[in-house]
């Protein structure tokens, strides 16, 4: 969990502070009117989210199997996340906002599942430690996409790579869940010596 969500966390950073600079560097479009543009993913983001947490919890009651149903969302919303790839080749504002429509998208579908993991995973009385420890290295991933992204766009004087970079994380993330993960299921405690 904390590799994937440290993923998902570098993209959504990366996008939250270097999206208005990208659509006026990359697509010539004002910062002053970049607000409408960046406006439209996280506005599609928000219904992904709160679609994927209404659709999760549907098949859950209907009796799927919860663990595969949450896995099969963390998953597919990260796949989706690797839309950040189309923006980073987009020759126009529309196309761009298309594509990272898609990977923050995604990524927010996956986010409301993500966030409820450590409850279902943690020992009793861990699951404070747990989710401080998925959030470490959430905030850790957060702290460095706008840095790195930073470094990467003044040496190379575009995003493509930035872009590719994070997309790199998003496939080890998405590796992490897939094989890493498990099934959804609390941690039987260590018993006491």
């Amino acid at each position: 969990m904390a590799i994937g969500f440290g993923a998902y966390n570098y993209v959504f950073y990366l996008l939250l502070t270097w999206l208005p600079s990208y659509l006026s560097a990359a697509l010539h479009i004002d910062l002053l009117h970049s607000f409408l543009y960046t406006s439209v993913p996280w506005l599609f983001a928000t219904f992904t989210d709160l679609i994927a947490g209404l659709v999760s919890d549907a098949l859950i009651q209907r009796g799927w199997n919860a663990s595969r149903v949450r896995k099969t969302v963390l998953v597919c919303g990260t796949t989706f996340g690797l839309g950040i790839l189309g923006a980073a080749h987009a020759h126009t504002a529309v196309r761009a906002l298309i594509w990272i429509s898609i990977s923050i998208g995604g990524l927010a579908a996956a986010s409301p599942i993500g966030w409820s993991i450590p409850s279902m995973i943690a020992p009793r009385g861990s699951v404070g430690t747990v989710g401080g420890i998925i959030n470490l290295s959430n905030q850790l991933s957060g702290i460095a996409a706008p840095i790195i992204t930073g470094y990467v766009v003044a040496e190379t004087k575009s995003y493509s790579w930035a872009f590719g970079i994070s997309a790199i994380y998003l496939l080890i993330g998405i590796g992490s869940y897939l094989f890493l993960l498990g099934k959804i299921e609390q941690i039987a405690p260590e018993p006491a010596v």
